[in-house]
């Protein structure tokens, strides 16, 4: 823990701090950690010695292209224009004013706007819903949509994850969804859409976004995040599957992302029980050897969730979610640590890697288990984890450096990691596992991927630098998870 202590940029009390890591290094770490990160450090002090400044530079080092890469990448299902703005002004102009937060599954009014709204903001976390009156909802999105400020955004977690891939010129991008001419308008020119997937109204998707340190009455929210909410019953009714499927032949991708499942909320059991088995019938049709991957999103049903992992796993090869989505799928299956309601604060690593290891070894690809699923990429503010089966990927401590640099770029609105803008967060010191004797890790920024094993599932973990002030948060999730299937191969066997 003595490696943070060199920093001269933090002056007197940073030498101090070092000397205590390197006289008492049992002493408790948060106590330290929360001294380091009040260090007061000028926005432009980070630099090329700075620990943020070396992981960069040993990211920039670590990360390479696979030998094998993809050339066509399809994607679908869900696609929607996003309106993005401040939630606090939107509310504020609804006439409403924060009270006691309440987390709604499903919102059926400007009530349970405000309710759930001020239970995330309060909490710092991500959330999406579904709005349930039609009219309500379109009067609110007639008023976001001009609201000053309002900006309009390629939304949807297919779309995003299309128009990441089309960056890359060497790629043939296709993207299914229910695409209107406002979205058609925002896609990169490298995404080509099937012209049954065009229709002639777009599906809006309000995104309420609010910065670190944002006050809303008694309220200020601990993290910047966003908030979002729809009455989208295209996507809800995954109303493009059919068509995805079909163009699969034609363009013959070499990989296949899906996304959209969560969407299905506001539907019907029966309707989801359908529409799943359609989807797991999808998946199987698609020819041998191309990989799947599964892009998860915020959910509540529980019902919802457990079909999923219990149908939809084993169908998909590689599988991409956050804290959130991890959680509420160890509590809606039973899994490790389901006991805890929430995480507190950076989500522990050693919790984290028993789901993940959990998931795969109850779900994933084994002898004895007809399963595609060998891969899970993990991503939270402060770090990233990447597991996978042994034997059935390379390059993933690139793609986990990939993905996490991403992070720190695309929050900042960035090129290259700007190391004036960005923090550390990640713990410095964490045990690999809970559920068994894991061992006990510290962190070098000179070395920012660190891998371990368990059983027959590796691990690569690496921080994120965090964007201090970032510029937008919707998106990320998307962006991470295609970064990291950018720079991953999938074994050929």
């Amino acid at each position: 823990m003595a490696l943070w202590r060199g920093s001269a940029y933090a002056g007197v009390l940073a030498l101090a701090v070092g000397c205590v890591f390197l006289l008492e290094p049992q002493l408790p770490s948060l106590p330290l950690r929360s001294l380091w990160s009040s260090l007061p450090l000028s926005p432009a002090s980070p630099g090329p010695g700075s620990p943020e400044g070396r992981l960069a530079a040993a990211w920039d080092a670590l990360i390479v292209r696979p030998a094998r890469r993809w050339r066509r990448v399809a994607v679908g299902i869900n696609a929607c224009v996003d309106v993005v703005l401040s939630g606090v002004k939107l509310l504020q102009a609804l006439g409403m004013n924060p009270g006691d937060g309440t987390d709604h599954s499903i919102l059926h009014s400007r009530n349970d706007l405000e309710e759930s709204f001020t239970h995330f903001l309060g909490k710092g976390a991500a959330a999406e819903r579904f709005f349930s009156d039609k009219e309500t909802f379109h009067d609110i999105a007639q008023l976001a949509s001009k609201f000053p400020g309002a900006q309009h955004y390629v939304g949807g977690n297919a779309a995003l994850i299309g128009q990441k891939f089309a960056a890359n010129s060497e790629l043939k991008v296709l993207l299914c969804g229910p695409i209107g001419p406002k979205l058609h308008e925002l896609l990169d020119d490298n995404v080509f859409v099937p012209p049954e997937s065009l229709q002639e109204v777009d599906e809006f998707h309000l995104i309420l976004e609010y910065q670190a340190g944002e006050e809303w009455g008694h309220l200020k929210a601990p993290h910047a995040n966003r908030f979002i909410f729809s009455h989208d019953l295209s996507n809800g009714a995954m109303n493009m599957l059919e068509v995805f499927v079909s163009s699969l032949e034609e363009f013959q991708p070499d990989l296949v992302v899906l996304s959209g499942l969560h969407m299905m909320e506001g539907q019907s059991k029966e309707l989801q029980r359908k529409r799943l088995l359609q989807v797991v019938t999808s998946i199987s049709d698609i020819s041998v050897g191309i990989p799947v991957h599964l892009e998860l999103a915020s959910m509540t049903n529980r019902e919802l969730m457990s079909a999923i992992v219990h149908q939809v796993f084993h169908a998909v090869t590689s599988l991409g979610l956050n804290e959130q989505e991890l959680l509420f799928l160890s509590q809606s299956a039973a899994g490790p640590h389901s006991s805890l309601s929430s995480w507190n604060g950076v989500p522990d690593v050693g919790m984290v890697s028993d789901i993940l290891f959990w998931i795969l070894n109850e779900y994933g690809k084994s002898e004895g288990r007809a399963s595609d699923l060998t891969r899970i990429h993990f991503h939270t503010l402060a770090y990233h984890i990447l597991a996978t089966v042994d034997g059935h990927w390379v390059n993933q401590l690139a793609a986990v450096a990939a993905g996490a640099r991403v992070a720190g770029t695309q929050a900042c609105a960035t090129e290259s990691i700007d190391t004036s803008r960005v923090s550390l967060r990640a713990p410095h010191d964490f045990l690999t596992s809970h559920s068994e004797a894991g061992s006990r890790i510290q962190f070098s920024p000179d070395e920012p991927v660190v891998k371990w094993h368990r059983e027959r599932v590796s691990f690569h973990f690496t921080p994120v630098l965090v964007c201090r002030d970032p510029v937008r948060t919707v998106g990320l999730g998307d962006a991470i998870s295609a970064e990291g299937l950018f720079y991953s191969e999938v074994h050929s066997h």
